[in-house]
């Protein structure tokens, strides 16, 4: 296999040469700010080898890619349950869509969508104070990624708090069909709040090592998930993770992954390695553009794909 440091440095290159880089999402004005020139990537394979590269250390706003973390608590508090209040189909809609939640009675199609995540959070949130549900998700995330520096950006969950009218209409949609059982306002205000996490692309990446090894930690050998769970929420991931351009995800790379609209990714090579890619500027689908080019640059190069080399 070639060195994967320079594989990794010879993407962050080519990335960072490229003219074409999305645009930065600006309909919360916190992002807005982002430099379009950022790019970072990090993976860290089976053996805690970290191969990075660019700005791979800098911390960005992680978004929906927190929505990965979140299933995974949700599934770990009530277990298959969970599936009666969510889908686990992809979607083919825009992720803020309100026109699948009339159709299908106020269920949404999976959990990575916004309405989706926010009833995952509902589920999070019940039997506690929303400070208490969103401490417990942070602090979950600091053990994944064994970092206790990550922090929720306190700017952007303002931000998003400011200008979340369209998230306030999904969930006072679903409130209305029994899906959410707290507080409308209470669920929003932790799930603004965790979808402003703030990691680098090194943290992320090990944060999702548990997907890529049957649902254990390999370093420390604890067990996170099940390795049934793990493949499952793996299997969400590859058909759900990147809304309506889910589909060309899977065409282009070849992964479960799942992106944030802060540029994020996060992608997971089963039994190899867990990947984050960050690049600020989106396609027309809320992904990052240079995030998915490299990712497809990477499986090509070391033969990652899950559906074969």
């Amino acid at each position: 296999m070639p060195d994967l440091q320079r594989v990794v440095q010879e993407i962050a290159e080519e990335m960072r040469a490229r003219p074409d880089r999305g645009d930065v999402a600006t309909y919360i004005p916190e992002l807005a700010r982002a430099d379009p020139a950022s790019f970072g990537i990090a993976v860290v394979g089976a053996d805690g080898e970290v191969a990075a590269a660019g700005d791979c250390d800098l911390p960005f706003s992680i978004q929906s890619v927190s929505k990965v973390f979140t299933l995974t608590l949700a599934l770990g508090k009530v277990g298959d349950r969970l599936w009666r209040r969510v889908g686990r189909e992809p979607s083919g809609s825009p992720f803020n869509s309100i026109v699948q939640l009339e159709a299908e009675q106020g269920i949404p199609r999976n959990p990575f969508i916004n309405a989706g995540a926010i009833a995952v959070t509902d589920i999070i949130l019940s039997g506690h104070q929303p400070r208490e549900a969103l401490g417990e998700i942070v602090r979950f995330m600091q053990f994944l990624a064994d970092d206790a520096s990550i922090f929720i950006d306190e700017a952007v969950a303002a931000s998003e708090q400011r200008t979340g009218f369209r998230n306030r209409a999904l969930a006072n949609y679903m409130k209305s069909f029994g899906v959410l059982e707290n507080p409308v306002d209470h669920t929003l205000g932790v799930y603004f709040h965790h979808c402003a996490i703030a990691m680098s692309c090194r943290q992320l990446a090990m944060a999702g090592r548990f997907l890529a090894h049957n649902g254990r930690n390999p370093e420390s050998g604890l067990s996170v998930v099940s390795p049934e769970r793990a493949r499952r929420i793996n299997a969400v991931m590859l058909t759900c993770g990147h809304y309506d351009g889910s589909g060309e995800f899977a065409y282009r790379v070849g992964l479960p992954g799942k992106s944030g609209v802060g540029g994020g990714i996060l992608a997971i090579a089963p039994g190899r390695a867990s990947i984050a890619v960050w690049s600020p500027g989106l396609d027309a689908s809320g992904n990052s553009h240079l995030g998915r080019l490299a990712l497809e640059a990477l499986t090509q190069r070391l033969g990652w794909s899950v559906f074969g080399g």
